[in-house]
């Protein structure tokens, strides 16, 4: 099982956003039948399987066994991930695109950078699956409190500074068999449990 799986593919994205299919995938992080998940959550066993059907037709689930069980035969399915991430390509015509508002401020252009990263990443996992190759990422993901917005806007200010310089010493144009890569740096309010509250 994949620790994350990509969705790229709109009809899949739709599949996995039913509210009984995603109650499933939560349900199959363990093999399980459509007759013990039809126990689970409370709907009869046909119901429950037309729905794996629709998981499995487009790759969400898997089977993991099938057994005989009196005059049935019995599928045993599992989730194809433990968890889902639906990237953007599943809506290529509307998908956020940073260049079309280009404001470092604006929280709107930090999640059209987000959606590209996400759709980036995506496809780059899909093809390294299919490739059976790794990834060469690097991500850091911490918290800082800032005792003013002066102090958070010469933070922001050091930062970029910093990172100019980093690039300035790497970024080789004449490295003809070098490969490119994307950097993001990304600084936003931590997010409080809660309905909608920030600090």
């Amino acid at each position: 099982m994949l620790d994350v799986a990509v969705i790229e593919d709109p009809a899949a994205a739709e599949v996995s956003l039913d509210p009984i299919r995603s109650r499933l995938l939560a349900e199959l992080s363990e093999p399980a039948s459509a007759t013990t998940l039809a126990a689970k959550v409370g709907l009869p066993r046909q119901k429950v399987n037309y729905h794996l059907k629709a998981l499995e037709r487009h790759g969400l689930v898997v089977l993991v066994e099938e057994r005989r069980k009196g005059n049935v035969n019995e599928r045993v399915m599992r989730a194809a991930a433990a968890s889902y991430v639906i990237s953007p390509l599943a809506l290529a015509a509307v998908q956020p695109d940073p260049a079309r508002s280009p404001d470092q401020l604006s929280a709107r252009w930090l999640l059209a950078v987000s959606a590209r990263l996400v759709r980036d990443v995506g496809a780059l996992i899909t093809g390294a699956g299919k490739a059976r190759k790794k990834v060469a990422t690097f991500a850091i993901d911490g918290e800082i409190r800032f005792a003013s917005a002066a102090d958070r806007a010469a933070f922001a200010e050091e930062l970029a500074a910093t990172i100019a310089t980093l690039v300035g010493k790497y970024h080789d144009d004449t490295a003809g068999e070098g490969r490119d890569h994307r950097l993001i740096v990304a600084v936003h309010p931590k997010v409080l449990p809660g309905p909608s509250k920030t600090p």
